[in-house]
C-alpha cells in the first residue's frame, strides 16, 4: 500500500469505529482483535450508540464522501440482502457535492472539443447548475455560427482527476469486502466481493458519458411523439467521454406536489402514466431507464390535463430479453391468480434453479410468503415487493442471482413509490394488468408467429440457394463419419481379438514355468497333463496371433 492508500484505509476505519459498525458483527476471535484496536489503537469509542444500526451506517457512508454515498445507495435497493430499516435508512442519502470551480470546468470541456468555447456557445454560466459525486452541469447556448443557434443547453462534464480517487476506494472497498465473510458468518450470505464487482461495474460505466449519449438516444426514439415521456435531445457532435451536450429542459420537479397541484395537474394520470411508461419500456422496448428516481424526473408545464414526464440522466439502463420478460408477465398473472405451482414451475423452467428442485416444496414456499400479501386490498399492493418476495424465496432454493431483474426490481419500487406519492388511491394492478395480458396474447398469437417467420424470412431465403449444396455436403459428411464409425469398430474388434489370444499364450506359459519349479513333486501324470495344456495353449495362441 502506498501512504497515501494506508491514510485513507485508517480513515474509513476510524469512520466505522467512530459510529459502531463492527458492534453488529458476532464475537469471535477476529471481532476480538477489531474491538481492541478501536480501544488501544484508535482510542475510540462508539460516539453514537443512542442511534439504530441503520442510521449509523448511513452517517458513516455519508462521512466517507461520494464514491461510498453511491455505494450506500446501491446497496437500498438490494433488499435481497438486507433488512427493510437498513435498506430504508441508505435510501435516505443524497450524492450531492461542492462544486468544482466553473474556470476548471471551462477547461475540462475546452480540453474535450478541442477549442475555446466561444467558438460554439455563447453565455457559458460558470456557476454549475447542479453537482453530484461524479460530474456537474453548467448552462449554455448554442452561438448564431451553429445550426441551433440559440438554443439552450446544458453541459455535463465529468469531474477532473476523479479516476485515481475512485479506483484508491475501490482496492480498500475490495479488502473489506474479503474480511467480512471471515467477521460473520452472515456475510457470506451478503456476498460482499460479489456487491462491490457490481458497484465498480456501475460506477465505471457512469465515467464515460458516451455511455449516457448513446442510451438518451435510444430511449428518446422509443418515445418520439409520445405524450408521455419527453427525453432532451442530445447533440453527439459535441459529445465526448468526460463531455456532452444536450438540449436544457423546463420543468415541475415530480417530487414537488405542491406545485404540480398549483399549475392544475391532472395527478391521476400522471400516477397512472408513470406506470404505463415503465411497463412500456420493459415489455416493448426490452430496454428502461433503471435510474428513475425523484433528482432525474421532472414534469412539462404545458398541458397539465395531458401530463408529460421529463426523463434526464440515463446513464444507468436495464435490458431485458424475450426469456426475461415472460418470467415477468407469467410470474405476475400467476401470483395474482394465486397459481403458486406455475410460479415455482416457471422458477425452474427457466433455468434459474436446478432442474431436480422439488416443485411441491418450492410451490408450499411461494404459497407461505405471498399469502400474506393478499391481506391487504388488491391495490395496495406492490409489484416491487412482490418480486422481491419472489426472489427471497427462489435464492432458497438455490436460484441463480439476474441482475438485470435485481435492476428492475429496483426501478420498480422507484416508481411504485412515486406513483403512490402523486395519487395515493393508484390501484397498480388494474394499470398494469393490461400490458402484461397484452404482451402474453401477442406472444400466442398468430400474428406474431407472422411476425416471427417475417423475421425470418430473409435468413432463409439468403440460404435457400445454398441449401442443396447443405444438404450434399451433410450427407457426405454423414457418410464419411459412418466409414469413420466402422473403421474404428474393426479396430477394436481385433485389439480384443488379439488380446484375448494373448491371454493363452500367457496362461500356457504360466502353466508351463509353474510345472517345471515343481517339476520334482509332481506325479508323472499330472507333469504330463501341464505341458500338453501348455503345448495346446501356445498352438493356439500362436495359430491366431499369425
Amino acid at each position: 500500500m502506498k501512504i497515501s492508500q494506508i491514510k485513507r484505509f485508517y480513515h474509513i476505519v476510524k469512520t466505522f469505529l467512530i459510529y459502531g459498525i463492527d458492534e453488529e458483527l458476532p464475537t469471535h476471535r477476529h471481532t476480538r482483535i477489531l474491538r481492541w484496536a478501536r480501544k488501544g489503537l484508535f482510542w475510540l469509542h462508539n460516539q453514537h450508540s443512542d442511534k439504530s444500526f441503520g442510521l449509523r451506517l448511513r452517517l458513516a457512508l455519508q462521512q466517507l464522501g461520494p464514491v461510498w454515498i453511491k455505494l450506500g445507495q446501491m446497496l437500498s435497493t438490494r433488499r435481497d440482502l438486507f433488512p427493510p430499516d437498513i435498506a430504508d435508512e441508505l435510501a435516505l442519502l443524497q450524492d450531492q457535492v461542492e462544486p468544482f470551480s466553473g474556470e476548471l470546468a471551462r477547461q475540462q470541456i475546452e480540453q474535450a472539443l478541442g477549442d475555446k468555447l466561444e467558438r460554439w456557445f455563447v453565455d457559458f454560466d460558470p456557476q454549475a447548475l447542479a453537482s453530484a459525486s461524479i460530474a456537474q452541469v453548467h448552462c449554455a447556448k448554442f452561438n448564431a455560427e451553429q445550426e441551433q443557434a440559440g438554443q439552450e443547453v446544458v453541459i455535463k462534464v465529468i469531474r477532473p482527476h476523479i479516476l485515481p480517487t475512485i479506483q484508491a476506494d475501490l482496492s480498500l472497498m475490495y479488502l473489506l469486502a474479503s474480511w467480512v465473510p471471515k467477521l460473520s458468518k452472515e456475510g457470506y450470505r451478503l456476498r460482499p466481493v460479489e456487491v462491490v464487482q457490481e458497484y465498480e461495474k456501475t460506477l465505471l460505466a457512469e465515467l464515460d458519458l458516451r455511455h449516457e449519449m448513446a442510451n438518451a438516444i435510444q430511449l428518446k426514439r422509443n418515445f418520439e411523439q409520445s405524450p408521455m415521456l419527453y427525453i432532451p435531445t442530445m447533440y453527439p457532435e459535441f459529445c465526448h467521454k468526460n463531455v456532452i451536450v444536450m438540449e436544457r429542459i423546463y420543468g415541475i420537479p415530480v417530487s414537488d406536489i405542491q406545485r404540480l397541484e398549483d399549475n392544475g395537474t391532472d395527478m391521476k394520470l400522471l400516477a397512472e402514466r408513470g406506470v404505463q411508461v415503465f411497463f412500456t419500456q420493459v415489455f416493448r422496448d426490452s430496454f428502461f431507464h433503471a435510474d428513475m428516481h425523484p433528482g432525474n424526473i421532472f414534469v412539462s408545464e404545458q398541458h397539465p390535463q395531458d401530463p408529460q414526464y421529463i426523463g434526464i440522466d440515463c446513464g444507468i439502463v436495464g435490458r431485458l430479453n424475450e426469456h426475461d420478460k415472460r418470467y415477468l408477465a407469467e410470474c405476475f398473472v400467476a401470483f395474482f391468480n394465486r397459481d403458486y405451482r406455475r410460479v415455482a414451475e416457471m422458477h425452474v423452467k427457466s433455468g434459474w434453479t436446478p432442474e431436480d428442485t422439488n416443485i411441491d416444496e418450492f410451490e408450499q414456499a411461494f404459497r407461505e410468503v405471498c399469502e400474506p400479501i393478499f391481506a391487504k386490498p388488491l391495490a395496495e399492493i406492490s409489484f416491487g415487493q412482490v418480486l422481491l418476495n419472489l426472489f427471497n424465496t427462489a435464492r432458497r432454493f438455490n436460484m441463480q442471482v439476474q441482475p438485470q431483474l435485481v435492476l428492475l426490481q429496483k426501478t420498480l419500487l422507484y416508481i411504485e413509490g412515486l406513483g403512490r406519492q402523486l395519487y395515493p388511491q393508484l390501484d397498480l394492478w388494474q394499470t398494469a394488468k393490461p400490458f402484461l395480458q397484452d404482451w402474453l396474447s401477442q406472444q400466442m398469437g398468430v400474428k406474431m408467429l407472422w411476425h416471427k417467420l417475417q423475421d425470418q424470412l430473409p435468413y432463409w431465403r439468403e440460404h435457400a440457394v445454398d441449401f442443396p449444396m447443405t444438404l450434399f455436403d451433410a450427407l457426405k459428411q454423414q457418410k464419411a463419419m459412418q466409414l469413420q464409425l466402422s473403421q474404428i469398430n474393426q479396430q477394436l474388434q481385433q485389439r480384443e481379438k488379439q488380446q484375448r489370444k494373448s491371454s493363452f499364450l500367457w496362461v500356457g506359459t504360466v502353466i508351463f514355468v509353474a510345472t517345471l519349479w515343481q517339476f520334482a513333486t509332481l506325479p508323472t501324470w499330472l507333469i504330463s497333463m501341464a505341458l500338453v495344456s501348455s503345448i495346446i495353449l501356445w498352438l493356439y495362441g500362436l495359430f491366431f496371433r499369425r
